[in-house]
C-alpha cells in the first residue's frame, strides 16, 4: 500500500515505502517483550522534517507505529529519533507521551539544549540521545560537543545510542570508550556479513563489547546487513541466513546487554522492504534458549529504559 505524501515534502526517489501488510509471526514473543529500536516520520503535514535532512521518508505515524505493536505482539516500543528529523524531537516525543507510558525515547540533541529542555524531555520519556557517525546520514558533529553532551544526561541516568559502520570502529575507538554513559550500538556496528565471523573487523567489534562492560548492542537490522537477502532458499529455515552467526555470537557472548528491534519503518532502504512479522521469526534464530529471549526481549530493555518498575 503507498502512502501519500503530505505538506510539501515528497518522498526522496527510488526509496521505498513500509510494508503495510505484515504477517502474524509464527514465533509468539514473550509478555511484555520490547520493540527497542523504531521510528515515527511525522506525519510531515503535522512534524515538518528538518531543512538539513539528506532524506524524505514517507510518513508513519504514531498510530501506525502503535498497530504493528499490537499486531506483532510487543508490549512496548523504544523510538528512536530520526534523522530526517534532525534535532526537531516533537514527533517522537509526542509518540512517547501518547503512548501512556508503553514507549521510551531516544533523541538528538544540540550543545545548545537547555537544561529545562533535558529535563522536559526525561519528562516525556526520552532516556538516551543517539549520535551519528554514518556519513552518508548526517553531517559531521564536532566530537568535544558529543561529549559536552554526554556528561550533561549522565546525571539524567541517560545513555548514549551510536550509529556506526564497522570500517569506522578503529578510528572512532579513542571516542567511543571516552564515553561516561552506557554506550548502546545500533545493529552491532554494521559488520560486513561476507566477511568470516572470526575475521579481524568482527572481532575488534567483540573485543570492543568485552573489554567496555558499558556498551550494549542492538542485533536488529538483518535486513541491511544481508548478503544473501530476505527469501530462505530450499532447506534453509529462515531469510537474512548470513547474519545470523554474527547476530547469535553477540546474543551469546553478551545475554545481558543485547536489545533487539525491528526498525520500523525501515528508512532508506531501495533494494526490498522487510516484512515485520518475518523479522520477528527471525528472533528465535538467534536467540536459542528461553533464558536468552527473555533477557533480549524483556528483561534487558526494561533494565535499561524502564528501570523503575524493575
Amino acid at each position: 500500500m503507498s502512502k501519500p505524501t503530505t505538506g510539501d515534502f515528497t518522498k526522496t526517489a527510488g526509496w521505498l515505502d513500509w510494508y503495510a501488510g505484515p504477517a502474524q509471526p509464527r514465533f509468539q514473543l514473550p509478555a511484555g517483550a520490547v520493540d527497542a529500536h523504531c521510528h515515527v516520520f511525522g506525519p510531515g503535514a503535522e512534524f515538518p522534517y528538518a531543512p538539513e535532512r539528506k532524506y524524505t521518508p514517507c510518513d508513519a505515524s504514531k498510530a501506525q507505529l502503535f498497530a504493528l505493536r499490537d499486531h506483532l505482539g510487543f508490549a512496548r516500543n523504544v523510538i528512536v529519533q530520526a534523522t530526517c528529523h534532525g534535532a526537531d524531537n516533537r514527533a517522537m516525543v509526542d509518540a512517547c507521551v501518547a503512548s501512556g507510558g508503553r514507549a521510551r525515547g531516544v533523541a538528538t540533541v544540540k550543545r545548545s539544549i537547555s537544561d529545562a529542555e533535558l529535563q522536559a524531555l526525561h519528562v516525556a520519556g526520552v532516556r538516551g540521545v543517539r549520535f551519528n557517525f554514518v556519513k552518508r546520514l548526517v553531517d559531521f558533529t564536532p566530537k568535544d560537543e558529543l561529549l559536552e553532551i554526554a556528561h550533561r544526561i549522565k546525571p539524567l541516568g541517560w545513555h548514549v545510542v551510536i550509529y556506526f559502520e564497522a570500517v569506522d570502529l578503529p578510528e572512532l575507538w579513542d571516542f567511543f570508550t571516552t564515553l561516561p554513559t552506557t554506550v548502546v550500538v545500533d545493529h552491532m556496528g554494521r559488520p560486513d556479513v561476507s566477511k568470516p565471523l572470526d575475521g579481524p573487523e568482527f572481532e575488534l567489534f567483540v573485543k570492543f563489547m568485552r573489554e567496555h562492560s558499558n556498551v550494549w548492542s542492538k542485533v536488529s537490522c538483518p535486513e541491511r546487513l544481508s548478503v544473501t537477502g530476505p527469501k530462505a532458499q530450499q532447506g534453509e529455515a529462515q531469510a537474512y541466513r548470513d547474519v545470523v552467526p554474527f547476530a547469535r555470537r553477540i546474543v551469546e557472548t553478551f545475554p545481558d546487554r543485547v536489545l533487539w528491534g525491528t526498525d520500523w519503518p525501515h528508512p532508506n532502504l531501495k533494494d526490498h522492504m522487510p516484512d515485520d512479522g518475518l523479522l520477528v521469526d527471525f528472533i528465535p534464530h538467534i536467540a536459542v534458549t528461553p533464558e536468552l529471549k527473555q533477557k533480549l526481549l524483556v528483561t534487558n530493555p526494561m533494565r535499561l529504559y524502564w528501570p523503575e518498575e524493575n
